[in-house]
This record gives C-alpha cells, sequence and structure tokens, in this order.
C-alpha cells in the first residue's frame, strides 16, 4: 500500500463522522457528501501524513466547507423546495443507495426534522458554531479559528443560536403541553381526512389566514368559521404527511419542510382546547422572520 493509499484508509475511517458533521450544518445529503469529498481533495493535495490530530483536522477542512457553502446559499436565498418531493423522514430501508431518499432519511431521523428546520434559520456562522460545540464537542478556540471570530464572540455565536433552538415559549410547559395535544389531534384528523375530528378541535368562530405565498390561484386568503376551515384542512391532507410540529413564536404549530428545508409555517392560536386561528406562511420573507424552535420529545 502506498502512501496516498495509506492517507486514503485514515480518511475512509473518519467519514462517517465528517458526513455527520457536513449533514448537520448543511441539511443535505449531496451537499454533505460535496463538502466531505472537498476535504478528501484538500487532504492529497496537502499530503497531510504528519497531521497529529488528522480527524481535528478533517473537521476544520470541513466546517470551513460548509461555512462557505451556506454564505452562498444565504446570499443567493434558495427558492422554497415543492412540498411534494418525497418526504425525508418516511421510509427507510438497508442495503439502499447511500445517496438515495433513504439514506436521507435515516440522517434526518438522526437529528430530527425540527432540529433541521430550525438550524436552517441560523445565521451560517451561527449554525457552524452551534453544531460543532453542541452536537460535536469542539472548543470554541477551534471554533474561532473556522469563523473567523474570537473565542468569545464564537461563544456568542452558539449562544444566540442556543437560543433560537430552543425557541421563545410564552406560556408555562403545560400550556405547551395542552397546545402540543391540540395541534397533534390537527394532524392527524388532516393525515387522514377525517372531517368529523377536524371540526371538533376547531373552534366554531376560527378563521384562517394565508399570504400569497401560501394560496393557489383563485382561492380565498381568509376563511372563517370551522366548516369552512375543516375543508381546508381536508384540501391540505396530501401534503399533511410532510408536516411536523415545531414552536412557532414561541407557541406549538406546525412546518412544512420537505429535506430539512422550510416552505411553510402554520402558526395557530389555541383558547380553551380549541384552534380559534390558524396562520398559514409560506412568503420566504416572512418565514425568515419567525422565530421557531424545537420541541421536547
Amino acid at each position: 500500500m502506498d502512501e496516498l493509499d495509506g492517507l486514503a484508509a485514515r480518511f475512509e475511517a473518519r467519514r462517517p463522522r465528517l458526513r455527520a458533521v457536513a449533514y448537520r450544518m448543511l441539511g443535505s445529503v449531496s451537499e454533505a457528501d460535496d463538502a466531505v469529498q472537498e476535504a478528501w481533495l484538500h487532504l492529497a493535495r496537502s499530503q497531510a501524513d504528519g497531521v497529529e490530530n488528522l480527524g481535528g483536522w478533517l473537521t476544520t477542512v470541513v466546517a470551513r466547507v460548509c461555512l462557505d457553502m451556506l454564505r452562498t446559499r444565504k446570499s443567493r436565498r434558495e427558492e422554497p423546495l415543492d412540498p411534494q418531493l418525497a418526504d425525508p423522514v418516511a421510509g427507510r430501508a438497508d442495503g439502499t443507495d447511500p445517496d438515495g431518499p433513504e439514506s436521507e432519511a435515516l440522517l434526518a431521523d438522526s437529528v430530527g426534522l425540527a432540529m433541521l428546520v430550525v438550524l436552517d434559520t441560523l445565521a451560517p456562522a451561527e449554525r457552524v458554531a452551534f453544531v460543532l460545540h453542541d452536537m460535536f464537542d469542539l472548543p470554541f478556540g477551534q471554533i474561532a479559528g473556522i469563523t473567523g471570530r474570537s473565542p468569545a464572540a464564537a461563544r456568542q455565536l452558539a449562544s444566540r443560536a442556543r437560543r433560537r433552538v430552543r425557541g421563545t415559549p410564552t406560556v408555562r410547559g403545560a400550556g405547551l403541553g395542552r397546545q402540543r395535544r391540540v395541534v397533534e389531534a390537527f394532524l392527524a384528523a388532516s393525515r387522514s381526512g377525517d372531517f368529523d375530528a377536524l371540526l371538533a378541535v376547531l373552534d366554531p368562530d376560527v378563521e384562517l389566514r394565508a399570504d400569497v405565498a401560501a394560496t393557489p390561484p383563485g382561492m380565498p386568503r381568509r376563511l372563517k368559521g370551522a366548516v369552512a376551515v375543516a375543508r381546508q384542512g381536508l384540501a391540505f391532507s396530501p401534503r399533511a404527511r410532510f408536516a411536523r410540529l415545531a414552536l412557532v413564536d414561541g407557541s406549538v404549530g406546525l412546518v412544512l419542510a420537505p429535506r430539512g428545508r422550510l416552505s411553510l409555517a402554520l402558526s395557530l392560536t389555541i383558547v380553551n382546547g380549541k384552534i380559534t386561528a390558524m396562520d398559514v406562511v409560506a412568503d420566504p420573507e416572512r418565514l425568515g422572520q419567525l422565530t421557531l424552535g424545537v420541541l421536547d420529545a
């Protein structure tokens, strides 16, 4: 085995961890694999045989590549993905294409789709600092070198991201628990197309408001009354299986995020166990202004 083969073997032993780091930063299997491959090219060109901590060196390279990719992504502001695309957490199988949707499902399951959605709302440096420190225990001194900030600034980046990830609940935990049960019932009824079950969780005077981006041509942007909103819930049924619970501006709501990319958020107002208002947000600028948080399991 020549020198390059030995280096390749050492790299392959670390590929799973590098892929996990990249996926949590980027939320995409294909982009994560591109970042890992770029790290291999850096390694092969540098012939870094003498690197004492090869794992740390490669993690730093992958993180820098991911940071550049995130900055490029933010600057061109990607369009929301079609919600009819395959759900990244639907189905998993053994021995499948490592670049296919089943692999995406395995990785999304390991992170949590709600977590990916929230991470996607963070600024690139915040996301990198949070992922490296809170998920992979890298010290802030090393993160500082990656992000081009001081260790204290890197700590602040991670802290700010942590607050965003946790969300800012406006009600106590017990209130969130009650909200969650109502939203879970609404989602289950939407997925099953159960009109009566939808009516059961809607206030008689419930109002639905949707922005232009969330409204198909010819459909009203406002609906009033449980019957009208329940009918809209039935129309939502084909896409409901892609929806997941999350904190939306401090209250339990729903997000639609094919492959971890936020395309729609449903903010709900719940009073006395009934949904009294629903706000559907799909405009990218408005989505970016929402405060999203991960619900505890």
